[in-house]
């Protein structure tokens, strides 16, 4: 399936009333403007919204993608979005609470737009009346002078309201401080929605609940300037429920870009979803029914062993992210890891990638099976080692082992490849050079 037909199956779910019901059932309302306005206005007919993302790295991440969804969802809906890619904020990036942000340079943030609007692409439909247009804030703030901007943009905004903003406090209250460049930002995301506003009518700017003071910033100076009553959507912060960091594995960021998380990774971390989150998780990152996602819930309830939420979750999410075929090749590896598929079958690339995610080395072709028992940690010694041969508990691709000093070179997939096991779970990479 292309990412072309992965739209097209997408649909609004009939048993709400309209769009506003349904982001609401599925927790993507933490903050709003007023509430009756936003319900009757997204229940009209179609007006225009949009979302930024900053290129402040190659890719995006997890957390971008609650606002793609959402924004799907309203694309879906009859409305039409503006992809925001921010050519000039994100040379500043906003502000971190901690500390200030690392600046990149011209060309490395401009390599980055293109990243950035071509992942926004996948995810929303260009056809029809309502098709994504992407936008670059650098094509409105290039041209202005520094006077321009302060006479006709700096003057509408009061300083006292600028430092009472969470990010500008937080950063106020540390050692770092903040910089005059990095307090700025909020001026020029604000910026961003009123020039959006008078080239296209939007009215309506969706983001994460910890920008809620730049997202106001562009309905306070809409209104100001223009009179006229302009809205946001504050997204919550995804939080695991045993008070974790969602969106990370092994302290790393799960990014959108294949090339920096394999689909065999996110797969993973879908997979090892929490029953405690998992059907949270799928009314935000699914485009399942309300009938479909509770018949999961009380399978969890009922079965939880079987993890039949966390195998649906793990397929779709991937499916968007990444295809249909490239989650069957994922899931194809992660079966094939554990006996129950054929090792010889897998691509390489895909096998690569998920030894790449398991304890790994890299060694000789004459490294004998032992010694490879140790030196992926899988035992601490080789005397424990040829015990737990002896045992008939280690597997080279899946086959069982006797000989402790059978080498790896005859035993290769790809030619450069092996996956050693020990008992039925654990598992490691090999890669011979």
């Amino acid at each position: 399936m292309s990412d072309s037909e992965i739209l097209h199956a997408q649909t609004n779910d009939p048993s709400f009333d309209d769009v506003w019901d349904e982001l609401k059932w599925r927790g993507l309302i933490h903050v709003s403007t007023d509430e009756a306005a936003l319900k009757q206005l997204l229940a009209g007919e179609s007006v225009t919204y949009y979302c930024g993302f900053d290129p402040t790295a190659p890719s995006l991440h997890l957390g971008n993608l609650v606002q793609l969804l959402t924004m799907r969802r309203l694309q879906l809906a009859g409305h039409k979005p503006l992809g925001l890619v921010g050519g000039s904020t994100g040379l500043i990036g906003d502000p971190r609470p901690t500390a200030e942000r690392t600046l990149n340079t011209r060309e490395t943030v401009a390599e980055w737009v293109g990243y950035l609007q071509n992942q926004v692409s996948r995810f929303l439909s260009s056809e029809g009346a309502n098709a994504v247009r992407l936008v670059n804030n650098l094509d409105w703030t290039h041209p202005l002078s520094a006077i321009d901007f302060l006479r006709d943009i700096g003057k509408h905004f009061r300083v006292g309201t600028m430092l009472k903003k969470d990010a500008v406090a937080a950063r106020l209250n540390s050692d770092e401080g903040i910089s005059y460049t990095e307090f700025s930002y909020q001026i020029l995301q604000g910026m961003d929605f009123l020039e959006l506003y008078r080239q296209y009518g939007c009215v309506l700017q969706t983001g994460g609940s910890d920008q809620w003071g730049n997202l106001t910033s562009g309905t306070d100076l809409i209104r100001r300037v223009e009179h006229v009553a302009a809205h946001a959507i504050g997204t919550p912060l995804i939080t695991n429920s045993d008070g974790t960091k969602f969106g990370k594995s092994e302290g790393n960021a799960i990014w959108l870009d294949p090339t920096l998380t394999s689909p065999y990774a996110i797969y993973q971390f879908w997979l090892n979803t929490d029953d405690a989150d998992v059907i949270a998780r799928l009314k935000v990152f699914t485009f399942l029914t309300r009938a479909e996602i509770e018949r999961l819930e009380q399978a969890v309830a009922d079965e939880p062993y079987k993890r039949e939420a966390q195998r649906r979750l793990a397929y779709e999410v991937t499916s968007l992210v990444h295809g249909v075929e490239a989650t069957d090749a994922a899931i194809a590896a992660s079966e094939a890891l554990f006996g129950q598929g054929e090792l010889e079958a897998l691509d390489a690339d895909t096998l690569e990638a998920a030894l790449r995610e398991l304890p790994n080395t890299t060694t000789a072709p004459t490294a004998t099976v032992a010694q490879s028992l140790v030196d992926t940690g899988l035992t601490a010694s080789l005397s424990e080692a040829r015990r737990a041969i002896a045992q008939g508990g280690v597997y080279l691709n899946n086959v069982k082992i006797d000989d402790g000093e059978v080498s790896l070179a005859d035993s290769l997939l790809a030619g450069r490849m092996a996956v050693l096991r020990r008992g039925k779970k654990t598992l490691a990479g090999l890669f011979v050079e």
